[in-house]
């Protein structure tokens, strides 16, 4: 699993469509993950630390969630199906533990609300990221294809 952060919101330039990107802890790949404008702006009031004058449904989950003592271990981002993201809420109280099926999206604003890492299976990352440092994997591509210029059957003895 990788974790990763949420880089911010991004919008489609077609449709535009709001994204939220996700980002490694390098800064080497980005998640695009395309929400709809109300889930957009949950996670927005989320990162901005802002809260309604009524509770809306993730304030409510959080005080669910604090009210009972639980714990949101983290947040998994474990498949990806069809164009559709498949995400687990982690949860613990004491000993016990709980994986809940939830949007992504959904899972963000919670990880936001309770200080909770984001984390992404590895499959996932690689069949849907994009680069988000191209000067960095540019530069490693050119370390090896050095690499293996400098190669020669010699070396594989020691092998």
């Amino acid at each position: 699993m990788i974790e990763m952060t949420i880089d911010g919101i991004a919008f489609d330039a077609a449709t535009m469509s709001p994204i939220v990107m996700l980002l490694d802890t390098e800064g080497r790949r980005a998640l695009p993950i395309w929400i709809s404008q109300e889930q957009a702006k949950a996670i927005k009031m989320a990162m901005e630390q802002q809260t309604s004058p009524r509770p809306l449904t993730h304030d409510l989950m959080v005080s669910i969630v604090s009210h009972w003592e639980l714990e949101l271990n983290r947040v998994v981002i474990h498949s990806l199906q069809d164009n559709t993201y498949y995400a687990t809420l982690q949860t613990g109280k004491g000993e016990a533990s709980k994986d809940i099926d939830a949007r992504p999206s959904d899972a963000i604003v919670l990880a936001l609300r309770l200080d909770a890492p984001i984390w992404v299976m590895e499959e996932v990352v690689a069949d849907a990221s994009i680069p988000a440092d191209r000067d960095a994997d540019e530069e490693e591509r050119r370390a090896f294809r050095q690499f293996l210029d400098n190669l020669n059957p010699g070396d594989f003895a020691q092998f």
